[in-house]
């Protein structure tokens, strides 16, 4: 087996091997990483009885292959995967499924790509004897699913930066639950400002040399890769048993869920039609509807965690289809859902008459994706379709709960998390207020512990 290289989708930086390129997060001329050829699959090559953990051993091998961290893979995914993503009939549509991807500790499914990606930080070896720090934004799950992963990993540093206000008051709780080495920075903008902030210090040169960082978004392969697993695993335990490909529905906003979902077919794996639901932000609807590609800036939803307005996954997206936007756009279609579908949906499948069979309540941006399905059937499609279910709606709880009319119970691991104090500091949506901070020494671990005492909550 040939050892993969990894290209920037800028074309401007040299290649490097899949662990270079999993420690550095972005590319040296501010591109994301891609393969420089996806690999194709035989479905044969995949255990039947294996459980989501050997699937993700399988399918990632070749991305792997000849790296220092190929024999460690199967550990990896062991350590990071161990956790059920089922998938269920939804209720009232016998073509219907639910892929649920909330199970891990923080109840999303950032959990996956975070903790495979903390497991791999952990056996790359680091010339550098200073803490390594991970810089992450996060619209609402990533940060709490990176904060999970790296909590009390040795010589790391995690900075989560959010939009402040525009995240589930549950959210903001676990992002700044953490403390120890788990900063938690709100900043006095939307999602697209944390991006920006965050790739415009990855990319400072001088500040790297200062202040050693990598990615934890899903800029990062080390995040994007292992998400391809929960498609693959659902895709071939369907194959095996009907002969025939899943439809996919998945909700997005950065595209990273998107993308692992369409890199799944791409490298030959039984995945049929895909379809981004997205909430009001506009980007990738109007695009796919042939508009040009137009980043705007974000507007506050319900489903707060798809609140992008230039996703930075766009650039693999394109990537994979040479720049051919006629191509990309047969590939892919993406629609919009706005709040008022958002609350109809909740509402609809929590209270409708199939809810006596099954208890279906779904978080703001799984609901994108029912309605997508939703409308589809009011098509008359009748085909085998699987909706995403991305984040636990006890997550928001503000929103899911006066819709359905009751109290959505709390996953154990998240009501943990909700009964430790909470900080988060402020911090202003500019570039050089980041660089500052980074430059002004790690301060967390210094105030945390005293505001955590004080049950200071963001």
């Amino acid at each position: 087996m040939s050892t993969p290289r990894y290209a920037s989708t800028r074309g401007r930086g040299p290649a490097a091997g899949i662990g270079s390129a999993i420690a550095a997060g972005l590319a040296p001329d501010g591109g994301l990483y891609v393969p420089e050829k996806l690999p194709q699959l035989d479905p044969s090559i995949f255990d039947p009885n294996g459980l989501l953990a050997d699937t993700a051993a399988t399918l990632l091998a070749p991305f792997f292959a000849g790296d220092p961290l190929a024999d460690a893979l199967p550990a990896i995914c062991a350590e990071a995967l161990d956790f059920e993503t089922p998938l269920r009939r939804l209720a009232g549509d016998p073509a219907g499924h639910v892929l649920e991807l909330f199970h891990g500790p923080t109840a999303a499914f950032k959990d996956i790509g975070a903790r495979f990606l903390a497991a791999c930080l952990r056996r790359l070896p680091r010339a550098d004897a200073r803490p390594l720090t991970i810089l992450v934004a996060t619209s609402g799950d990533t940060g709490a699913a990176v904060g999970a992963a790296f909590h009390g990993q040795p010589d790391t540093r995690v900075a989560i930066l959010y939009p402040d206000g525009r995240v589930s008051p549950r959210q903001a709780h676990q992002l700044g639950c953490f403390g120890d080495n788990v900063q938690a920075l709100r900043v006095a903008g939307g999602f697209d400002e944390c991006q920006r902030m965050v790739k415009a210090a990855l990319n400072d040169a001088a500040l790297q040399r200062e202040v050693p960082m990598s990615s934890a978004n899903s800029i990062s392969l080390g995040r994007l890769l292992p998400q391809m697993s929960y498609y693959a695993h659902a895709a071939l335990a369907w194959w095996r048993e009907h002969g025939s490909s899943l439809n996919f529905v998945v909700p997005t906003g950065n595209l990273g869920n998107a993308l692992a979902c369409l890199w799944v077919r791409e490298a030959g794996l039984p995945v049929g039609e895909i379809r981004l639901a997205c909430n009001a932000n506009a980007t990738l609807p109007a695009y796919f509807d042939g508009a040009d590609y137009a980043p705007r800036e974000a507007v506050a939803t319900l489903a707060n965690a798809m609140d992008v307005g230039a996703p930075s996954n766009f650039e693999r997206l394109r990537w994979t289809f040479g720049g051919d936007d006629v191509a990309l756009r047969r590939a892919l279609c993406a629609e919009g859902v706005d709040d008022a579908g958002i609350r109809q949906t909740i509402q609809a499948h929590a209270l409708g008459h199939h809810a006596l069979e099954q208890d279906d309540v779904f978080c703001p941006h799984t609901a994108c994706a029912v309605r997508v399905l939703d409308e589809l059937r009011a098509a008359g499609n009748d085909q085998r379709w699987v909706v995403v279910a991305t984040a636990h709606p006890a997550k928001f709880d503000s929103v899911v709960e006066p819709l359905v009319g009751r109290r959505v119970a709390v996953p154990d691991a998240l009501a943990a998390m909700l009964q430790r104090p909470a900080e988060a500091e402020p911090l202003a949506a500019d570039d050089e207020a980041l660089k500052r901070w980074l430059r002004s020494g790690w301060s967390g671990q210094d105030r945390h512990p005293q505001a955590r005492a004080a049950g200071v909550r963001p």
